[in-house]
């Protein structure tokens, strides 16, 4: 209580390492997954696999928010100091309290850490949300890469964390 008699709630968020198999994450990949068949007809179709996600190679991390799995993204190494951010998801329900921030730079210290010195992502015109979160969290457009190197609406972003 307060001291005028109004409760608060605290509500705490804390991001932790789980592998890509990890039911947490299982689950939050599907939820982003059906979300990119919403916006873009269909689900990321670029090959990911778990042991990518592994350290050194990789993390991937789940936000959970008192205990419940509710945000997820992780980083892969794709060349010899450059990571490719993947995954990047927070759930509808708990957007709009600065969850992706926390996590993203979560994201950015765990691979800066590992030695990571450039991350690179892949999104799309239809994410205006994660457009936003990563220009202005520093990252510049890039040439295309992967999967969607050719796709005429794929946008590209990379941030040099050195």
């Amino acid at each position: 209580m307060t001291g005028r008699g109004r409760s608060v709630a605290v509500v705490e968020f804390v991001i932790e390492a789980r592998p890509y198999d990890h039911p947490d994450a299982v689950r939050m990949v599907a939820e982003v997954q059906a979300e990119y068949v919403v916006r873009y007809g269909g689900p990321d179709a670029a090959v990911v696999d778990p042991a990518e996600f592994v350290l050194p190679n990789g993390l991937f991390l789940v936000g959970l928010l008192d205990g419940l799995a509710v945000a997820t993204g992780g980083w892969r190494i794709i060349d010899a100091d450059v990571a490719e951010i993947k995954r990047m998801y927070v759930a509808a329900t708990f957007r709009r309290r600065g969850l992706s921030r926390l996590l993203l730079a979560e994201i950015e210290r765990t691979a800066a850490r590992a030695g990571v010195e450039r991350l690179v992502l892949n999104t799309g015109p239809e994410q205006p949300e994660a457009v936003a979160l990563y220009e202005q969290s520093g990252y510049l457009p890039t040439p295309g890469f992967g999967h969607y190197a050719c796709h005429p609406h794929a946008l590209f972003y990379e941030k040099k964390l050195t």
